[in-house]
Formats: C-alpha cells, sequence, structure tokens
C-alpha cells in the first residue's frame, strides 16, 4: 500500500477498515468515505471528488489483494450514493474497475462487484444509458455465472437495467444492435436466456423500434430456437411471435427482401420447431410482400418443396409449406413473360390499394383449380414494403433449375413431383415464351417422368407435356420442332396442322374448344409423339401397364384425332415390325373400347368428309402391322367388302397361337355395345352380304373354342333373306353407295397389306434363325 500522503483526503483508518477482511469494517469505511464525498459535494469540490474515486478504483478496486479489492468495491458504491443525481458526471470513473472486477477469480468478489454495480446503477438510473454497451456486456456474461449467488446478484442488476431502459427514451439502440448481433450467436444457454430477455424487453418499448434491425439479429433467433432447453425455445417462439405480430401490424416498414434468404435457410432446418417456425414467416412474408419474394423464388421453392411430400408426423409443416408453394404461384403473372430487351422488369408502387393483393389463401389446397389460381392475378400488383417504386424480376432460369433438380431425383416423394409439375404447367401458361427456351432440357426429364409409379404424376405430366404440344408459343418458322435425328417428317402421308390467324400473337388460344378441323398443335407435337413411340418401344413395361392409359389421356388433352393421324404415321416408318404389331393392337383396342374416343369412332365409322377417309387410309397404312386390327377397323368403318377380302388373304399368312388369340379377342369385341350397328346389320342380309361372308370366314379360321361357339351362334341368329324381304326391297344398298362415293382405292390398299405383312413374316423367319443358331452355340 502506498504511503498515507498517497492516499488522502482518505484518512489511515478508513484505509485500514477498507483492507479488513471483515465485511461490517469495509462497510463501516464505505459510510465514512460516503459522508466525505457529500462534503465535497456540498463545496462543489469536483477535483477532490474524482481524487477519491480514482484512489478507490487504481489502489483498492484494481489492486492485487483481494480485500482491497473488495474495500475499493465498496468504496465506489459509496461515492456513487453520496453522489447522488451528480452521478453522472463520474459514471466511467465508477463503473470501469467495478466491471473489470466481474472477471475475476474469486466468486465472492464478483458478487460483491454486482452488489458495487447495482447501487451505482440505482442512483444513477437514465444516466447510465450511454453506458450502457459496457454494462449489458458484463452482465451477459454474469448471466453464464457457474455461481448461484452471483447470477442471483446478476439478475438482481439485469432487472433494474431493464427498468431503466423500459421508463427511458433515450436508448441508443443503433449502438446497441452491434453488440446484440454478436452476443446472440452464444451457445451458453443462460447467456441465451439473457439475449432472448432483453429482446423481449426492448420490443415491448414503444419507442424502441426494434423491427428495423431485425434482419440483424433473426438468423441468431431461429439458432436459439434450436436449443436443448425447452424454456429458452419457449422464450424464442414467444419473441419471434412478437416479432411477427409488427411484421403484420406494420409491413410498409419490414425489410423483407433482407430477410429472405435467412428464411430459405432456416425453413431446411433439420429441428421441426424451427422449420415450423421459418415455414411460418415465410407464408406471412410471400402473402405481404407479394411480388417482392419473387427474385427468391429458386431458394424458396428448394425449401418448400420437399416438405409437400411429409407424413403425418410432420403435418403442420407440409400445410403451411403448401400454402407458402400456392402463394407463390400465384406472384407469377403474364407481364413476367415479356421479353427482357423489349420491356424493363416490372415496377410495382408500394402502397396496397386492394385487398386482394393481401389475401391470405389459407383455403387453397392441392388440388385447386387454374382459375382459382387465377383470381387475383389480373388485380393491380401491389406490396407494402417500400416507399419507393422497385423493380422486380423474375429469375426463370433458376426457378426451372431448381424444378428440374427435384423432377430428376428419384427419391423426391409424390407429392412434391405433382407440385413440381403444376409449377412447371403454371410458368407455361403464364410465361409461354420464356418456358420454350427451356423445353428442349425438360423435354426428356418429363418423358422419363411418364414411367411414375404414381397415375397421378403421370396425369400431371400428361397435362403438362399437352400444354407444350398445343400451345402457339411453341411454334417456330420452320414448323417443326428441333430435330433429334429422327423427328424428320417423310413420306406421302403427311400429319397436315392447320394454322390460325393470330396463333403466336398471345396463349390465350389455348382456351379455345379443338376440333378435328382446327386442331391446335404446334412443332413440339410431332416430337412428343415420335419419343413416345421410342419411351413405348424401349420401355414395353410401360406400354403394356401404362400405354392405354397415356393414349387416352392424351386423347383428352389434345386432339384425338391429331394423336391417331400422327401415331400411324410415325407407326408406318417403324423398323422394329414386332413393336411396331404390338403398338397397333394397343391403339386399335383404345380406338374400339374408350369412352373419350366416342367422336373418333362415329366419324370413321361414316367416312362422309374428305378428312375422315384421309385418317382411315393413314391409319389402315400402319394397322397392316397388324391383320386383325385391319379387319376390325374395316368392321369399325363398315367396309365389309373389304374386311372380307382381307379375311381371304388369312389363308396365306402364317397362322401362330398369338394370331388366334387376336381373332378369339375380334370376336368377343363384335359381342361388345361398340358393334351394335354391326349386329344389327345382319338383319338386312340382301344389303351386307360381305359382313356374312366376314364372320363366317373368322368363324373358319377359329379352332373349337368358346370364341368359335358365340360367333357360330350369333351367325345361327342371322335371319333367312326371303323372310326379311320388303316391299323396299329392290332398292340399292345405301352401303354401297357410300363406299362407292368414298373413292378409296381399295385395291392399294390391300396390296400395301400384303406388302406389310411380307415383311413381318421375313422378320419372324429372321428372329426365329437367329434363335436356332443361338441353340447350337449352347449346345456345342
Amino acid at each position: 500500500m502506498n504511503a498515507e500522503r498517497d492516499l488522502s483526503p482518505l484518512t489511515p483508518g478508513v484505509v485500514r477498515a477498507l483492507t479488513d477482511k471483515l465485511y461490517e469494517k469495509r462497510k463501516v469505511a464505505a459510510l465514512e468515505i460516503e459522508k466525505l464525498v457529500r462534503e465535497f459535494v456540498a463545496q462543489n469540490n469536483t477535483s477532490q471528488i474524482k481524487h477519491v474515486i480514482q484512489i478507490l478504483s487504481q489502489e483498492f478496486a484494481l489492486s492485487q489483494h483481494p480485500h482491497s479489492r473488495k474495500g475499493g468495491l465498496i468504496g465506489l458504491a459509496a461515492c456513487s450514493i453520496a453522489l447522488g443525481k451528480d452521478s453522472g458526471l463520474y459514471l466511467k470513473e465508477l463503473i470501469e474497475p467495478v466491471l473489470t472486477c466481474f472477471n475475476d477469480a474469486d466468486s465472492r468478489l464478483r458478487y460483491y462487484a454486482c452488489e458495487a454495480l447495482y447501487n451505482i446503477v440505482k442512483v444513477a438510473r437514465g444516466s447510465v444509458l450511454p453506458h450502457f454497451n459496457v454494462l449489458f456486456d458484463g452482465l451477459s456474461k454474469l448471466a453464464a455465472d457457474p455461481d448461484p449467488n452471483v447470477k442471483s446478484g446478476s439478475e438482481l442488476l439485469d432487472r433494474l437495467l431493464k427498468d431503466i431502459v423500459t421508463e427511458s427514451n433515450q436508448f441508443d439502440l443503433v449502438g446497441f444492435i452491434p453488440l446484440l448481433r454478436e452476443r446472440i450467436y452464444s451457445n451458453n444457454q443462460y447467456a441465451r436466456q439473457f439475449i432472448i430477455s432483453w429482446i423481449l424487453v426492448l420490443e415491448s418499448v414503444p419507442d424502441i423500434n426494434l423491427l428495423d434491425y431485425l434482419p440483424e439479429i433473426l438468423d441468431g433467433l431461429f439458432q436459439i430456437l434450436g436449443d436443448n432447453s425447452k424454456e429458452i425455445r419457449k422464450m424464442c417462439e414467444v419473441a419471434l411471435g412478437e416479432f411477427l405480430k409488427e411484421i403484420k401490424k406494420n409491413p410498409s416498414s419490414v425489410k423483407f427482401a433482407e430477410m429472405a434468404n435467412i428464411l430459405v435457410i432456416h425453413c431446411q432446418a433439420a429441428d421441426d420447431l424451427i422449420q415450423l417456425t421459418a415455414m411460418c414467416w415465410m407464408r406471412e412474408f410471400i402473402q405481404l410482400a407479394g411480388r417482392v419474394m419473387l427474385p427468391y423464388s429458386s431458394g424458396i421453392l428448394t425449401a418448400v418443396l420437399p416438405c409437400l411430400s411429409y407424413d403425418d408426423r410432420k403435418k403442420n409443416i407440409k400445410e403451411v409449406a403448401n400454402v407458402c408453394n400456392q402463394s407463390l404461384m400465384k406472384l407469377v403473372i403474364p407481364e413476367d413473360d415479356e421479353m427482357d430487351e423489349a420491356k424493363p422488369s416490372m415496377a410495382i408502387p408500394a402502397e396496397p390499394t386492394s385487398e386482394e393483393s393481401l389475401s391470405r389463401p389459407e383455403a387453397v389446397t392441392a388440388g385447386e383449380s387454374q382459375n382459382e389460381l387465377d383470381v387475383t392475378l389480373n388485380q393491380p400488383l401491389f406490396f407494402p414494403c417500400s416507399c419507393e417504386r422497385i423493380q422486380v424480376t423474375l429469375n426463370l432460369d433458376g426457378i426451372v433449375q431448381v424444378l428440374d433438380y427435384h423432377l430428376s431425383d428419384t427419391s423426391i416423394g409424390m407429392m412434391t413431383r405433382i407440385a413440381v409439375l403444376k409449377w412447371l404447367y403454371h410458368l407455361y401458361i403464364k410465361t409461354p415464351r420464356k418456358m420454350f427456351r427451356h423445353t428442349d432440357s425438360l423435354f426428356p426429364i418429363l418423358l422419363r417422368t411418364l414411367s411414375d409409379e404414381s397415375d397421378e404424376v403421370i396425369l400431371k405430366d400428361l397435362e403438362l407435356l399437352a400444354e407444350i404440344a398445343s400451345s402457339p408459343a411453341g411454334q417456330t418458322e420452320e414448323g417443326h420442332g428441333p430435330s433429334d435425328g429422327s423427328d424428320v417428317r417423310p413420306g406421302p402421308v403427311e400429319l397436315h396442322v392447320p394454322a390460325r390467324p393470330g396463333q403466336l400473337s398471345s396463349s390465350s388460344t389455348k382456351g379455345l374448344e379443338c376440333s378435328p378441323s382446327t386442331p391446335t398443335m404446334n412443332s413440339y407435337f410431332y416430337k412428343f409423339m415420335i419419343n413416345l413411340l421410342k419411351r413405348f418401344s424401349s420401355e414395353r413395361k410401360l406400354l403394356d401397364t401404362r400405354g392405354a392409359f397415356i393414349i387416352r389421356q392424351l386423347c383428352l388433352l389434345l386432339n384425338a384425332e391429331n394423336i391417331f393421324h400422327s401415331m400411324a404415321d410415325i407407326l408406318l416408318r417403324e423398323e422394329d415390325l414386332k413393336f411396331a404389331s404390338t403398338m397397333v393392337h394397343t391403339l386399335n383396342t383404345i380406338l374400339l373400347t374408350s369412352s373419350e374416343l366416342f367422336q373418333l369412332r362415329n366419324q370413321l365409322k361414316d367416312l362422309k368428309t374428305p378428312e375422315s377417309r384421309n385418317l382411315f387410309c393413314c391409319l389402315y397404312r400402319s394397322w397392316c402391322h397388324n391383320p386383325v386390327t385391319t379387319v376390325s377397323l374395316c368392321f369399325l368403318t363398315q367396309n365389309y367388302k373389304h374386311a372380307y377380302d382381307l379375311i381371304q388373304k388369312f389363308g396365306d399368312l402364317e397362322v401362330t397361337v398369338d394370331f388366334l388369340t387376336e381373332v378369339d379377342k375380334l370376336v368377343q369385341l363384335i359381342e361388345c355395345p361398340i358393334f351394335t350397328y354391326l349386329r344389327l346389320q345382319l338383319l338386312d342380309v340382301k344389303n351386307n352380304p360381305y359382313l356374312i361372308k366376314a364372320l363366317y370366314g373368322l368363324l373358319m379360321l377359329l379352332p373349337q373354342s368358346s370364341a368359335f361357339q358365340l360367333l357360330s351362334h350369333r351367325l345361327q341368329c342371322v335371319p333367312n333373306p326371303e323372310l326379311m324381304q320388303t316391299t323396299d326391297s329392290t332398292k340399292p344398298s345405301t352401303s354401297f353407295k357410300r363406299t362407292a362415293a368414298s373413292n378409296i382405292d381399295y385395291t392399294e390398299l390391300l396390296q400395301h397389306f400384303e406388302k406389310v405383312q411380307n415383311k413381318h413374316l421375313e422378320a419372324r423367319h429372321q428372329r426365329a434363325g437367329r434363335a436356332e443358331q443361338l441353340d447350337r452355340r449352347v449346345v456345342l
């Protein structure tokens, strides 16, 4: 200890008492110091006051001796009490040595430091706010102190400081935020609890607008939300809930864009509570900020799409993610399709003027119709998050990349794949011009998706492919899509696509009804048909299990005549004859049995128009790959004489078990409602002799089987022509007149049939020869 003269105006007795190990003696010394300082205050002797504080700080509080430090602390507290309201003038000198003692190794000394600072702050009240950061920093360390007494003392000091901040209007939030941003990432539970408690206090003060600085602490809050302590998680939930309430009340002052990526990250968290909370925030952001969130669409979709396939264990997250997905989809509008170089990014006014732009689509479901999606899109779009007009651009490339990834990932759940396909469909509807830039890269993925296990996924995939194939935006100047090596349209039988006026003007023509006379197709249609048949050829299981389903749905989504005409045209040049025969059989079964093709069957049944006769000839040439289907096509079109001529040629064909099986199925089909008109024509024996001959021809081909008995019984019901004569029986046959008027060269068609069947015979013999050679090699 320095000489007595160096410690004046403190008396030797006071100095000895301050360094005593007994608290009571130190307290007596503190009272003497308080009395001394009061005298200096009354004399307005500031120099002596500063000298006393300096002595207590340097010689005692920062001393190497523990008891001296304890004496210094209680002495500084006594000075503060004596100074009263004037203590604010000396706070820096009073606080700094006390805060230094917060780091002391002795827990008792840390407790005395808390006690001293409590007294200093209690006297100074609002005057301590300029020193708030150093006080907060010290308290945040004591909040995690292992000693319960120290922790209890720090809590008392903490409550006092919170009261002062709450009642004051001079809190420096700008200066405090950097410290808060740093400390919020602490991993200590007590420190986290301390941080959250202060955030809750600051949120509750009307004059403190913490919302302006939320982007700086939001990430830390979500990390605290994952704490192991239930109490801390609950406190953090409350804090985040309060912030969200404030956001809903004052969306115009919220920095949505600065927090979007933070939410995207935490929407992908492994912790369910973090993910659910972040997803709820994302839902509110999309609905409140509107198109301001569009630039972050790819990140949002990356976070949201996987959640759509969650099971019931994460039902809440799944439901909120679904609302996010639907709300984000609504933000894409036709104006986003404007060419970038032709029109600058959309400028959107800041203040909302319609409730529609802020509507909450909680009731939106995965099955929401396109019309429902469009409810708000025709309204002026506003967002309430800025006082200035800003430009918003749809990052379509990023969105498509995310959708592409999720559709290609086989581990992704069914509902996610459905959502991806809905997104792509929506983008093709709203932004067709920009989307067709991505069609070549998406096309193979969409074709692979046809092999999906889910019928619903396949159906959505077909809707999307049909939109691509029929959208006017898909037309090219050359009139055909990008070539893949086989996308060439040769031969005398071409698929004629009448162009509609103004076809490229907009995508609104999609809503028009398609009919055989005005088909809606673009350059991708033919490419789609070629690649679909290629997929059926390479993946026979797909053809067997889903082929009929796919083609029937396409006939509903597109024009059935176009589909059958184009497929027949392509199969006419198919080199794999076995596949061609199988495919023709599949198409024929669909044509004869599907309710979706009722109109096409009626068109073919009468052959009244040049278009129907052209379609018949096109189908016939491909149907020749399968003899029995060719006969059934003649039955459908009431070309009974030609059917009889074909059956006569069956004697020259190689009759196999498969061939007889198909004849058996045709006999069963004749008994179905589709051929009711054919059975009724058996009553007019005189005018339909070739029908009866053709049926007898089939009967002669069949072995003694159930089908033989069925057809035999039917033919036994054919009436005696003599008994069926009527007064107008001399009139010429209407069927003959129709056939004669059709101007179809049946001789040429019959020759084509023979030519095709000869190719099939050669191919079968070649396959049999190769199989025989292989057997010989195995034996050798």
